[in-house]
């Protein structure tokens, strides 16, 4: 199997000159002092399409020839890869097809659009990006165009690659750590081969949100994995098999890989708006989400992490702020059988709630002929040391609940 190579890397960034967005390399006071570190952020978000979606995409196209792409180029993504293929197609005059599901929020579609104008087009098919997958290969069969794939192509990795060239270059100290987002494994590859070869010393630590790791599973099992079930929340990096290339690549080269709870990316990103003022998307966060699981190795060394997109729907906000106060412990959901009398409800109130306690959701509706009416309950606490408390002033009062948080199944259902 062909892998990536250093010199291609160097020819891709000589490629991508004025194209893409020399991104700056940042310290952050804030994340350095919290983690005693010398913390450097690598800001793809800055990029044009705000993520390095770009650098491959445009790489592998401006690598094809005209009588090639004059057969068109197809792709299937939901995500950041499709704006860097819509503004590819729109810089080298070159028609594109990209395939999204059917469920792919608006604003990417319209931001697909903007970025490839009228040298694009767009089909919404199925209700998964497997499914969109699928249908954008049989269209390449069909039509003799190429398909760009997100990750698993030696020109896309050597384009991503370019990220770890601007690092190296950039920074006027030895780099201890790197510590960047794995999705399919592209942008992981290509940091992989710069930094194996001209800073081989530098630890190459990959993150996984823990809902769809599939590149730890692999590595595990020294095999390709393909993960039955995920959680698709981080985006950006939920795939549920990574690429045969990728996967060489990572296997001989990272040092190390990190889950991060869906929960604890949400907080980062948070934290990261209102501290920072950076918007970053879930996979975006993912890497400065690791810093707290390898934070007391890190003491005293440089360590750069990579923000690899800003694409993140203002839409999502509350659903982020909600797994936040979760993940925290802030949050709780209950099912309560309230007795179906006056003054049950008051009684909870004045009885179990304490005055920094909130009920923030609460769904019930009176059932004929039962002594006992369910309600949804939702209870926001101040702080994550108070729940033993309110969980003992329920059972004192002895008041009927399920508790739902641990029970994702019940919970996703009804919440």
């Amino acid at each position: 199997m062909k892998l990536p190579e250093l010199d291609n890397i160097h020819s891709a960034a000589e490629l991508l000159s004025g194209i893409v967005t020399h991104t700056p390399l940042q310290q952050n006071l804030n994340l350095s002092e919290k983690f005693g570190a010398n913390i450097y952020l690598k800001r793809e978000d800055l990029q044009l399409v705000r993520s390095y979606k770009l650098r491959g995409a445009y790489n592998k196209m401006a690598t094809l020839s005209q009588d090639v792409l004059s057969k068109g180029v197809i792709c299937a993504s939901a995500g950041n890869h499709s704006q860097g293929v819509a503004w590819a197609c729109q810089k080298l005059r070159t028609k594109g097809t990209i395939f999204m599901p059917t469920t792919t929020p608006n604003q990417k579609i319209k931001q697909v659009r903007f970025f490839g104008g009228e040298w694009v087009e767009i089909k919404l098919v199925g209700d998964s990006f497997d499914e969109a997958s699928e249908e954008a290969k049989d269209y390449t069969l069909k039509t003799g165009g190429t398909f760009i794939h997100p990750f698993d192509d030696l020109q896309v990795i050597e384009g991503q690659g370019t990220v770890g060239l601007e690092i190296f270059e950039d920074a006027d100290f030895k780099i201890d750590y790197i510590l960047f987002a794995i999705g399919g494994g592209g942008l992981a590859s290509g940091i992989s081969t710069v930094f194996s070869q001209l800073s081989p010393k530098t630890k190459l630590v990959g993150v996984e949100p823990s809902g769809a790791a599939a590149m730890k599973a692999s590595i595990d099992a020294d095999k390709l994995v393909v993960l039955d079930e995920m959680d698709k929340f981080v985006d950006g990096a939920a795939v549920a098999k990574v690429g045969e290339i990728t996967f060489e690549v990572c296997k001989k080269s990272l040092s190390k890989m990190i889950l991060v709870p869906e929960g604890k990316v949400c907080s980062v990103i948070l934290d990261l708006y209102s501290e920072e003022a950076i918007v970053a998307e879930p996979a975006g966060a993912l890497s400065i989400a690791a810093l707290s699981e390898v934070q007391d190795e890190i003491k005293g060394k440089n360590v750069v992490c990579i923000i690899g997109g800003g694409n993140n729907d203002i839409l999502r906000m509350e659903e982020i702020r909600e797994r936040s106060l979760i993940y925290e412990g802030l949050k709780h959901y209950f099912i309560i059988r309230f007795p179906q009398r006056s003054g049950a409800m008051k009684e909870f109130l004045d009885d179990v709630l304490s005055p920094t306690d909130d009920i923030v959701f609460f769904e019930y509706s009176k059932k004929t002929a039962r002594e006992r009416g369910p309600a949804l309950v939702g209870i926001e606490i101040k702080k994550k040391e108070n729940f033993k408390a309110l969980i003992e002033r329920m059972n004192r009062v002895g008041i009927k609940f399920t508790y739902i948080n641990d029970k994702p199944e019940l919970f996703e259902f009804l919440v």
